[in-house]
């Protein structure tokens, strides 16, 4: 029950990162988010802070989860939460945004679609406008 808990957040966290992405960081919190639209040489950007709220997060949920035996499937989700944020952090800021400065070349369809699919969100440097607003999946529309 745990391994399926572990996966179907997992998987989910892909929902809540496009409507996060979508409603709250192109919306009411664009003044930490904008960071991330326009072109600088900084190591950090404000937009950062979001890793911070969602690591603060899973890790408070994996506490409660193994410190309270009656929340354990918190345990579960909060692992959950963190695997997503680690191919996040290594598909977003590694792969995509070249922040840790590797060689790597996308060739599959799968890699060249997400990529495409984030570099035309990254067209628009405004808080309106914007498309494709997932981390790790792309509509086809993106190939």
């Amino acid at each position: 029950m745990g391994i399926l808990l572990w996966l179907v957040t997992f998987i989910g966290m892909e929902g809540v990162a496009w409507l996060t992405h979508k409603y709250i960081m192109h919306g009411f919190m664009w003044h930490w988010h904008q960071s991330h639209h326009v072109h600088h040489h900084d190591p950090v950007e404000k937009n950062d802070l979001f890793s911070v709220v969602f690591g603060i997060s899973s890790t408070l949920t994996i506490i409660a989860g193994a410190e309270i035996p009656e929340l354990w499937p918190l345990f579960y989700i909060g692992l959950g939460i963190a695997t997503y944020g680690i191919f996040y952090f290594i598909f977003h800021d590694i792969i995509v945004h070249r922040r840790i400065k590797i060689k790597y070349k996308a060739t599959s369809r799968y890699m060249k679609r997400i990529m495409k699919a984030h570099y035309v969100h990254h067209e628009v440097h405004t808080k309106e406008g914007a498309q494709a607003f997932g981390f790790l999946y792309a509509p086809k529309k993106f190939q």
